[in-house]
């Protein structure tokens, strides 16, 4: 029994011994991680098919792995390449909301003027005739310069308006007195008398506040939403530092190196790496917020007091009851400047006949109805756009605190909150245990996982930064009426027309009006301009330096 036992034991050994081994072999092989990689488009040559030695490893843990060291090059790459994407992903939804807003708005408010135009041509055609277009020109300029204030800036806007009337009383002034002959001079002398007798009425004063503060707020709207657009763009090129591309090498793929291919990074693992390399990123938060509340303040305006809708619909009836208001009161108006001016020159009989059959006026001009709203190329009214861009303006405050965050909930690159003990930590399948470092540049020199040097701030970020900085003091101004690239300081104090951008100063003003910093300021440079402001009442020859340089500086930013 005992010679037939021996055989039997032995044999039984064997097998186990054969099973085991089968079973090390097996759990030492490297094929998932080497059909992985060979599917990333890599050369399967790199990857071995069993473990081997991991001396080699620069990054990933060593011992036993199943990456060379071609493998953790290529990784490393492939890592920056991952980062890059889905930052990417993320930054390029948000700049095409506002690619695409700006788009409409910008179509909006470019044919809004187009219908205007068109509609105060055909009305004016229609109501009197050769008069009108025999001086259509003075209103064609009208309307060339609103374009061109909205399309390029440049323009003073209560300059440019009071132009405008001034021309078009010494044009009527001439229609109304066409039996007398009038040199320049003369009408010159007609002009200082604008302001006293108020030939057009009201209408120049109101329609002034009106266009000036819904030009400023719509302009200034538009070019926040391309300033956003920009600012997302530039700031989505991430280029990661060599810290960084270590700890994203460690988070995506040294876990593969391990044979652990399912396995995802913890939650909180790759937050701290997110954290420290979006450290610059999340510097822009502040300055983006500000930004995005700027302009939810002003989409108010416009959808109340500033509407550019509800300013041009009616534009050409608010000039012809101007006109019609002047011929009215011509009599009038006429007598008290023959006072001051002196009498003129008659012209001869056979001129005195033409002339005044060239100058009769027909009926009052149609009635304006408010439920009239022009079609445009955006399809829809300036109030539904402006809904519209604050739904998506809310969505985008605090984008760069929550870009980090964002990222890690991709479940590309990372296990979700719940899988906090079948993670990988950068060493293997277990909980990670440190705690989540803030956000921003400063608060990385506790960050377990990416070393940053906090001393030396991004300069494209900073760049950014000024710039959400400058579009928010333009967003400011524009919400209280003033067009930041022209401040009548002789008016500032005043409180009238486009100084405070507020009939009778009645409009709150949540925003203190401040000049724009610009482009190169350094912090400390900000602080001694902001030092400086509260003494710019008192010392007016340096208010008037101040705004020099800074419609110089400002140029860029247009």
């Amino acid at each position: 029994m005992a010679r037939l036992g021996l055989p039997a034991l032995l044999c039984t050994f064997a097998v186990l011994s054969a099973a085991l081994l089968a079973a090390e072999l097996k759990s030492k092989s490297c094929s998932e991680v080497r059909r992985l990689y060979v599917s990333k488009g890599f050369n399967k040559n790199d990857a071995p098919i069993h473990e081997i030695n991991g001396d080699h490893l620069k990054i990933c843990p060593q011992g036993y792995t199943c990456c060379s060291q071609e493998m953790e090059e290529k990784y490393s790459l492939q890592s920056k390449d991952d980062f890059k994407n889905v930052v990417n992903e993320q930054c390029n939804h948000l700049q095409a909301v506002f690619a695409s807003r700006y788009k409409k708005f910008d179509e909006f408010f470019k044919e809004l003027l187009e219908n205007a135009e068109k509609s105060l041509n055909d009305m004016f055609v229609k109501t009197y005739g050769r008069l009108y277009m025999q001086n259509s020109e003075l209103f064609k300029d009208l309307f060339v310069e609103l374009k061109r204030y909205y399309v390029v800036g440049n323009v003073n806007l209560e300059e440019m308006l009071n132009d405008f009337w001034a021309r078009l009383l010494e044009r009527m002034f001439r229609l109304v007195n066409s039996q007398y002959h009038f040199t320049d001079e003369y009408l010159e002398c007609v002009s200082k008398y604008t302001e006293q007798l108020k030939p057009f009425g009201d209408v120049p004063r109101k329609l002034k506040l009106q266009v000036t503060r819904a030009f400023v707020a719509a302009r200034t709207f538009a070019q926040g939403l391309a300033v956003a657009r920009d600012v997302v763009s530039k700031v989505s090129v991430v280029n990661p530092t060599a810290q960084c591309t270590h700890a994203l090498l460690k988070m995506i793929y040294c876990s593969h190196c391990r044979g652990l291919v399912s396995v995802k990074p913890c939650y909180n693992y790759c937050s701290n790496i997110m954290r420290g390399c979006l450290a610059n990123q999340g510097d822009l938060d502040f300055e983006w917020n500000n930004f995005i509340d700027a302009m939810l303040m002003v989409a108010e305006r416009l959808e109340g007091p500033f509407n550019i809708e509800s300013v041009m619909d009616p534009i050409d009836v608010k000039i012809s009851d101007a006109i019609m208001n002047m011929q009215e009161n011509s009599v009038q108006v006429s007598q008290k400047v023959f006072q001051g001016c002196g009498p003129p020159k008659p012209l001869q009989p056979s001129r005195i006949s033409r002339s005044i059959s060239e100058s009769a006026f027909s009926a009052r001009f149609r009635p304006y109805h408010p439920e009239e709203r022009p079609t445009t190329a955006a399809g829809t009214s300036l109030d539904r756009l402006v809904t519209d861009v604050k739904e998506k303006l809310k969505q985008a405050k605090k984008f760069w605190s929550s870009l980090p965050s964002n990222v890690c909930n991709d479940e590309r690159m990372a296990a979700g909150n719940g899988d906090e003990e079948e993670c990988w930590n950068g060493k293997g399948k277990s909980r990670y245990l440190f705690a989540v470092t803030g956000n921003g540049l400063a608060n990385q020199g506790s960050n377990p996982e990416v070393q940053v040097d906090t001393s030396k701030p991004d300069i494209l970020i900073l760049r950014q930064i000024m710039a959400l900085r400058v579009m928010t003091n333009k967003m400011k101004n524009a919400y209280n009426g003033n067009d930041v690239d022209f401040i009548d300081i002789s008016d500032e104090s005043s409180g009238e027309g486009s100084g405070s951008g507020c009939e009778y100063q009645q409009c709150p003003s949540e925003f203190e009006s401040n000049a724009t910093d610009h482009t190169g300021k350094t912090a400390n440079d900000k602080k001694a301009a902001d030092g400086a402001g509260s003494h710019l009442v008192a010392q007016p020859s340096l208010l008037v330096v101040f705004c020099i340089l800074f419609l110089v500086m400002q140029r860029e930013w247009r």
